[in-house]
């Protein structure tokens, strides 16, 4: 809203904008980057930037200033810090938040606040407090009241409230949980309550997809005269591009976000019920045991929410853990430490880790996070130990017995913002989080920006023109697969003969589909041909620099940017073609793959033949080589691969086991590792790390009709001299290809 009143009067400029929504689109950057330490995304952005007027000599200026660009870069606050040369009085604010979203983009959010703050007021970054008299005063019996559900926030329990303040509670109130077959209940529940002039409340309507339409049709039917004039029709939803546009034009729009930081988070925990009733606090057999382990399980609450804030390194999947889990979770401790002498660990853990929060989660890799999380809080220390931490600064711990007030002045004493050691993870943590939140609000501001560009129709047309045609030239022809197959015949003892034929046909259909689009794109732009929808949306991701769905729906996942995409493309497709010219290579770039199970069945096959033994029976162990390691020829069995990166840590060159990340920076190349198929029972034991390998930074897929993930690959045996749950909660897994 700020920009678009900035660019109505002419204070900013539409190129400049397109910019920092996107950071420029490119294929390849001819000029090299002069530093080490600055990442290649951001010296190709610079590169980009260089081209808009206003930054002018930028790309030579940075090459020249290496002092002065490094500091910006090191700085904790680079809003604070003046720009090198000229450009600290030649460009506005809005043009300093361009250039910070090129060197520091993890600092681009408190940047856009200070600039909306000093351009239309501090009103407009503060959040208003969630008023429910005050939104249930605007409507009327035939305005529906929607809910737009956030992780963690569950507004059932101030709606109920609130219904008994307005005499409303009881019978007057009927609540439904939408989901199969629950539609005609609520035809029949909302028919009652338009003639009596009663309450209705249906929850989680994008669960019920298919049954929205009726109830737009309901909305749209009720008509103020034959409605009674109590009834009100409350709706909760999670954000959900199924729900009903028309409801939520006319319908009076509230959220309630859940509470921001560990410190608030647990306040928001004691106050409310049943912890905040000083009867039930202080009504347990064990008092001293259920107070301790009843902060543990605050404290649990507060770590699982608050990690997802962390994207894929706290959790594969954003559950929506609530407060309802919570709450029958200290119900659960309460009854057991009444009902046994001894403390129930075993039962209490298993209630709470693997049905009450444990229920929600779906993904293996993020049960061990669970259940790791919870044995840090129920355990026999925090009960016996008045020295037991729950981090390595020890500013965080179970207070010592009390009562109800004292608990309360300890979570008001903790620091406000949570550094990510109090969850077990590395402080380059922060920077993954904030780079997400940046993405998060850059995407959101694209969808609503439609194609419009810097500069008209023409520029734009141009552009288009210009980029198809580049991505047009560097494709190559389509694999001959006949030719191929001839080359390399299905073979019983070389199954990767197999695996390279499916892999070309895999790539034909991808690289006909970007082909076929963009020739059909630039006959569009000449109006040769109609602009189609599935062009238009074709046009716009590539006039953002995204990867078009239509692309992806043939692709293999991505998270890359176009250029980079496009980049990535051709060097899978020059692999391939390496391949069909010189033989199976004596190492195989493993993120290359289109379908990398195939690739690791294919090499286990070749073993359980050379061998005669039953595949079923066979298992991988992984050796991670040395970088002088010889690889004029392909190991005896198993295969070299490299091309994967380590997220959430390093690997130690000279130890050869995982180590703690460098501060700032995020990934590591992992060295060459030789997969080495053998039987189950003869795997050397040894301290390691079950390292699952994923696709894409993302980690969370879908199982595909093979019956394998979509991006999950495989877990890893790997060395580690630390316990294995340490780097279970550091989020350590290892990546086929970065987002850059």
């Amino acid at each position: 809203m700020c920009c678009n009143i900035m660019k109505n009067k002419g204070n900013m400029n539409d190129e400049e904008w397109r910019f920092l929504l996107t950071g420029g689109v490119g294929l390849d950057n001819p000029h090299k980057n002069p530093y080490t330490w600055l990442p290649i995304k951001a010296w190709d952005e610079i590169t980009r930037l260089t081209d808009i007027k206003a930054f002018d000599g930028l790309r030579q200026h940075v090459t020249a200033n290496e002092e002065g660009w490094k500091k910006i870069y090191d700085s904790t606050d680079p809003m604070e810090v003046s720009l090198p040369g000229k450009w600290e009085d030649n460009l506005s604010e809005f043009q300093k938040m361009v250039l910070i979203r090129c060197l520091r983009p993890d600092k681009i959010t408190p940047f856009v606040q200070s600039f909306v703050k000093n351009n239309l007021g501090p009103v407009y970054i503060e959040p208003p407090p969630f008023d429910l008299p005050g939104s249930y005063s605007d409507s009327t019996n035939i305005t529906p009241l929607i809910f737009v559900l956030s992780p963690g926030a569950d507004p059932m329990v101030a709606l109920m409230k609130f219904a008994d303040d307005q005499g409303f509670g009881g019978s007057k109130l009927s609540s439904l949980s939408l989901g199969q077959g629950q539609g005609p209940i609520a035809v029949k529940m909302l028919e009652n309550a338009v003639k009596q002039g009663t309450w209705v409340v249906l929850q989680n309507c994008h669960l019920s997809v298919s049954w929205m339409p009726t109830l737009e049709k309901i909305c749209a039917d009720l008509l103020p005269d034959s409605t009674h004039s109590d009834f009100r029709l409350w709706l909760t939803s999670y954000p959900s591009p199924h729900f009903p546009v028309p409801i939520l034009q006319n319908g009076v729009k509230m959220t309630n976000e859940p509470p921001k930081g560990l410190k608030m988070n647990l306040i928001r925990s004691y106050l409310a019920d049943p912890i905040c009733d000083t009867e039930f606090f202080n009504s347990c057999k064990q008092p001293q045991a259920f107070k301790k382990l009843l902060f543990g399980l605050c404290f649990f609450h507060a770590t699982v929410q608050e990690r997802r804030q962390f994207g894929p390194l706290g959790w594969n999947i954003p559950y929506e853990f609530n407060e309802t889990d919570l709450r029958i979770s200290v119900q659960q401790l309460h009854m057991f430490l009444n009902q046994y002498e001894e403390l129930p660990l075993d039962a209490i853990s298993y209630l709470t880790g693997e049905c009450n929060y444990g229920g929600r989660v779906t993904d293996s890799h993020d049960r061990r996070v669970i259940i790791g999380i919870l044995e840090k809080f129920y355990n026999d220390e925090i009960v016996n130990d008045a020295g037991y931490k729950f981090s390595e600064s020890g500013k965080y711990y179970a207070p010592k017995d009390g009562d109800y007030d004292s608990y309360l002045e300890y979570i008001k004493s903790l620091p406000i913002l949570t550094k990510p050691e109090v969850f077990n993870m590395h402080s380059n943590a922060d920077i993954t989080k904030d780079q997400k939140e940046t993405n998060q609000l850059f995407d959101s501001i694209l969808l609503t920006e439609g194609t419009g560009g810097g500069g008209g129709a023409g520029d734009k047309d141009e552009m288009l023109y210009e980029v198809s045609g580049g991505i047009i030239t560097k494709l190559p022809k389509n694999f001959d697969t006949e030719a191929a197959l001839r080359k390399y015949p299905t073979a019983y003892k070389q199954s990767m003969n197999t695996v390279l034929v499916q892999e070309m046909g895999r790539f034909n259909v991808l690289t006909e589909c970007v082909r076929s689009s963009l020739i059909n794109l630039q006959k569009a732009i000449k109006g040769l041909v109609v602009m189609s929808q599935e062009l238009e949306d074709v046009a716009a991701a590539v006039m953002n620099g995204k990867i078009p769905e239509l692309w992806m729906s043939k692709s293999y996942p991505s998270l890359k940017p176009l250029g980079s995409y496009v980049n990535d493309l051709i060097q899978r497709l020059n692999f391939l073609q390496e391949w069909y010219d010189e033989g199976v290579p004596n190492v195989f770039w493993v993120s290359g793959f289109y379908f990398t199970q195939a690739f690791i069945t294919g090499v286990k096959q070749n073993y359980a033949r050379k061998y005669t033994i039953p595949i079923d029976t066979l298992a991988f162990d992984y050796d991670v080589m040395p970088e002088d390691c010889d690889t004029s020829k392909p190991p005896d069995d198993g295969a070299y691969v490299n091309g994967l990166f380590v997220d959430g840590a390093r690997w130690d060159r000279e130890k050869n086991v995982f180590a703690e990340s460098i501060p700032k920076v995020l990934f590591d190349t992992m060295p060459m590792i030789q997969m080495k198929p053998m039987k189950k029972l003869d795997i050397p034991e040894r301290p390691i790390y079950w390292c699952p390998v994923y696709k894409t930074s993302e980690r969370r897929g879908v199982l595909s009709t093979t019956g394998h993930s979509t991006n999950f690959v495989i877990d890893m045996r790997l060395s580690s001299d630390k316990p294995e749950m340490h780097w279970v909660l550091r989020g350590l897994a290892l990546m086929c290809q970065l987002d850059d």
